[in-house]
């Protein structure tokens, strides 16, 4: 059964940083496109970055470039994402995603979801 649990969300200043987890079972995350997408209360869901199982390739989306990174542990099963120089605009639920193949960072082509951990940036 695939599984995606997320954590590592919570209050942060605008400038300060965090770090998510999400913990993969039930399949092998090195042979799947995963990423982390983001839904903010009244907007879309958005994709905020990827990684190609293929060969690595990572994308982000313009608003995070220089500030997040996405990483994997394949030891450990398990998709992060760190996030600096955080921005009220960031405040989100933000979920990981898996997929055999996609074509793009898009929500729609992603297969499995984790339940979502909230981001909240606030003075």
């Amino acid at each position: 059964q695939v599984q995606l649990v997320e954590s590592g969300g919570g209050l942060v200043q605008p400038g300060g940083s965090l770090r998510l987890s999400c913990a993969a079972s039930g399949f092998t995350l090195d042979y799947y496109d995963i990423g982390w997408f983001r839904q903010a209360p009244g907007k879309e869901r958005e994709g905020v970055s990827c990684i190609s199982s293929s060969d690595d390739n990572t994308y982000y989306v313009d608003s995070v470039k220089g500030r997040f990174t996405i990483s994997k542990d394949n030891a450990k099963n398990t998709l992060y994402l760190q996030m600096n120089s955080l921005k009220p605009e960031d405040t989100a639920v933000y979920y990981c995603a898996a997929t055999p193949r996609a074509w793009a960072c898009l929500p729609s082509m992603y297969d499995y979801w984790g339940q979502g951990t909230q981001v909240t940036v606030s003075s």
